[in-house]
C-alpha cells in the first residue's frame, strides 16, 4: 500500500513537472524575424543602371517600361497584434531599436529581427512606412544609430532642405529612351525657418493580416512580406503616368514634382489610410 502511495505521489509530481515545463516553454520570449521581398508582381527586383541588361524591367498599367537603380524605404513603429486584438508595441518611440532602412542593394537589410518578443500567437502585423511626426527630426543625439544608418553616404535618407527623413527613395529610368526617374517621399514642413509647421504628412500606417498565426515562444517565427513595386505606378488608389518637365503635372523628378504629385506615389506605396491600409505590402507566408 505504501509503495502504491509513493508511486501515485511520484506520478503526480512528474505530471506537475511536465505541465510546468510546457507552461515555461510557451511563456518564454523569443525573436521574430521580418523578411522583405521587393518585387515587380512576382519577379524579384534586380537593380541596374540605364543600360543594365540584367535589371528587372516592369511595364505599368499605362504601358510605361521602367526599372530601378536604387530602392530604399524606412520601416518603423512596429506593432504585433494578438489573437484577442491586443497590440504589442516594439520600441515604437525608439528609432535606434525599432526602425530600419530596407535597401534592395544590401541583402542583409531585407531581414529585420525583433528581439525579446513576448510569447503569444500573433494574427496581424502593423508598421509605419516612414517616421511618425513626433520622431521625424534629424536627432543625432537621441537616435545616433538610426541617424547614422539613414545618413550613410550610400543611403542618404535625409532631406537636404528640411529637418526630417526621406521615407522612400527610388531612383531609376523609364520609357525606351531611359529618362531618369527619381521618386522621393517624406513629410514636408511649411512656414519660415525656425518656425516650421507640418506640411504634407507622408507617413503611412500599414496593417497586414498574417496567413497563419505567428507562434512566438518555443519557436522564433519568420514573417515574409512582399512589397510589390508594380503598384508604384499601377496602384490601388492611383494609376500614374511619369512625365519629365517643369509644370505642376510633371512628376518624374523630386525637384520638379509638387507635394500633390508626391502624395499620389505615397498613397500607392503606403495606402491612402481609408480603404487601403496595406499599399504595396502583403504577407506571403509565416514560418513557425
Amino acid at each position: 500500500m505504501k509503495n502504491l502511495k509513493n508511486c501515485l505521489v511520484l506520478s503526480l509530481c512528474t505530471l506537475a513537472l511536465v505541465a510546468c515545463n510546457k507552461n515555461d516553454e510557451g511563456s518564454v520570449a523569443n525573436n521574430l524575424e521580418l523578411q522583405f521581398q521587393n518585387t515587380f508582381k512576382e519577379q524579384t527586383i534586380v537593380l541596374g543602371d540605364a543600360n543594365a541588361g540584367s535589371a528587372t524591367k516592369n511595364t505599368s498599367a499605362n504601358g510605361q517600361v521602367h526599372h530601378f537603380s536604387e530602392l530604399k524605404y524606412v520601416l518603423s513603429n512596429i506593432r504585433l497584434v494578438k489573437a484577442d486584438g491586443m497590440e504589442v508595441p516594439y520600441h515604437i518611440n525608439d528609432l535606434d531599436k525599432g526602425a530600419t532602412v530596407i535597401d534592395q542593394a544590401k541583402p542583409a537589410s531585407l531581414f529585420y529581427v525583433l528581439s525579446n518578443v513576448p510569447a503569444a500567437a500573433y494574427k496581424q502585423l502593423k508598421f509605419g512606412l516612414g517616421v511618425k511626426t513626433d520622431l521625424n527630426t534629424l536627432d543625432q543625439l537621441r537616435f545616433p544609430t538610426f541617424y547614422n544608418t539613414a545618413g550613410a553616404n550610400d543611403t542618404k535618407m535625409m532631406w537636404e532642405w528640411g529637418t526630417g527623413y526621406r521615407f522612400t527613395k527610388i531612383e531609376g529610368f523609364y520609357d525606351t529612351d531611359n529618362k531618369p526617374l527619381s521618386i522621393h517621399t517624406g513629410s514636408t514642413v511649411a512656414g519660415p525657418e525656425g518656425n516650421y509647421t507640418q506640411g504634407v504628412d507622408a507617413y503611412r500606417e500599414i496593417t497586414l493580416d498574417l496567413t497563419t498565426p505567428a507562434q512566438v515562444g518555443a519557436r522564433a517565427p519568420r514573417i515574409t512580406i512582399k512589397a510589390d513595386f508594380d503598384k508604384l505606378l499601377s496602384g490601388k488608389t492611383n494609376t500614374i503616368t511619369l512625365s519629365t518637365g517643369s509644370t505642376s503635372n510633371d512628376n518624374a523628378t523630386p525637384n520638379i514634382h509638387t507635394a500633390v504629385q508626391m502624395l499620389k506615389f505615397v498613397d500607392n506605396l503606403g495606402g491612402n489610410g481609408v480603404n487601403d491600409l496595406s499599399g504595396i505590402f502583403s504577407v506571403s507566408k509565416v514560418d513557425n
